[in-house]
């Protein structure tokens, strides 16, 4: 099946000579959801404008639905829902005028029970007679939702969708872009919440400095990337860590008397079992243990300090 989404060798360099994005490869297939991490001013939202065509590339191409984004520009742009970072919203329209007048943009008729479903997904529908203005701001990034999606879109991207929304709010709209993915609506995310991408996403995507350095399924990412650290907490303090246990580049905190391994998920030698013998033998008892998996945003940080 081909992607619902190919970019290919994409470039943008401004006036100013500032690269914004560099050969940029991706392919998206339908119905998944791609996290794309970066920086600010890493490029993730000049990727997406390109493809919904508010700025042109330099060089490259991009295709959705087959459709190129230039040549066939209308017929791209019929496919794609688009929420902006930005909230920019008629303050004296109603919800409901506001889903007409976008749907009445891509030139399809009112649907009334259309709209009744998509503010009943997004917690809209009591809404719907409200002037924007007297909305709040995350009732306003649902609005911006259901604006997106009117036209019936196979595509949607969202550029920071939770950005200013308190933590319960955050995971209210987790719960629709699931509900989305469960439509069948293929969801691009940008997003700075890397706790975000880690439980909602497919795929990730990590773009930094204009480059993408890698799109991988997340559990394969975490799983090749991630590390454990084992936490020992001592039942005596130490003055240094034995020369017997040198080999193991242990970390050593005296305030809460702790060692920590570090040590490969999926490696097929931990080095645990003999570094319990090694811990003995130097005469050291525990008092308790702990492991903890890296996170998505370890990772995160790593590839980016390393691309620095």
């Amino acid at each position: 099946m081909s992607p619902i989404v190919s970019i290919q060798n994409l470039s943008k360099q401004y006036a100013s000579g500032f690269q914004a994005l560099k050969n940029v490869d991706l392919d998206i297939e339908e119905g998944e959801i791609l996290a794309l991490l970066g920086p600010n001013g890493a490029g993730k939202t000049t990727l997406i404008s390109i493809i919904c065509g508010l700025v042109n590339a330099t060089s490259g191409a991009a295709k959705v639905g087959g459709f190129d984004v230039v040549d066939d520009f209308r017929e791209a742009r019929s496919l794609i829902g688009l929420v902006p970072q930005e909230i920019a919203l008629e303050p004296f329209q109603t919800v409901n005028d506001a889903l007409r007048f976008t749907r009445g943009l891509f030139g399809k008729r009112q649907d009334d029970a259309l709209a009744k479903s998509i503010l009943e997904k997004l917690s809209l529908w009591d809404k719907r007679d409200t002037k924007t203005m007297e909305l709040s701001g995350g009732m306003k990034r649902r609005v911006l939702i259901a604006k997106a999606l009117c036209h019936e879109p196979r595509v949607l991207f969202l550029d920071e969708p939770t950005a200013g929304v308190d933590v319960e709010l955050r995971k209210e709209m987790w719960d629709v872009v699931r509900q989305l993915k469960a439509d069948g609506v293929t969801i691009i995310l940008t997003t700075h919440y890397i706790e975000e991408a880690e439980e909602i996403a497919d795929r990730v995507g990590v773009i930094h400095n204009g480059e993408l350095l890698l799109v991988e399924k997340k559990a394969t990412l975490m799983q090749r990337m991630g590390k454990r650290q084992m936490r020992i907490e001592l039942m005596q303090q130490l003055a240094s860590i034995p020369q017997s246990l040198a080999s193991y580049n242990l970390d050593y905190t005296a305030d809460d008397q702790t060692l920590t391994y570090s040590y490969e998920a999926n490696g097929e030698r931990t080095g645990i079992a003999a570094l319990f013998a090694d811990l003995s033998k130097a005469g050291l008892i525990l008092r308790d243990v702990e492991t903890r998996q890296s996170s998505l945003e370890d990772i995160f940080v790593g590839l980016v300090e390393d691309k620095s």
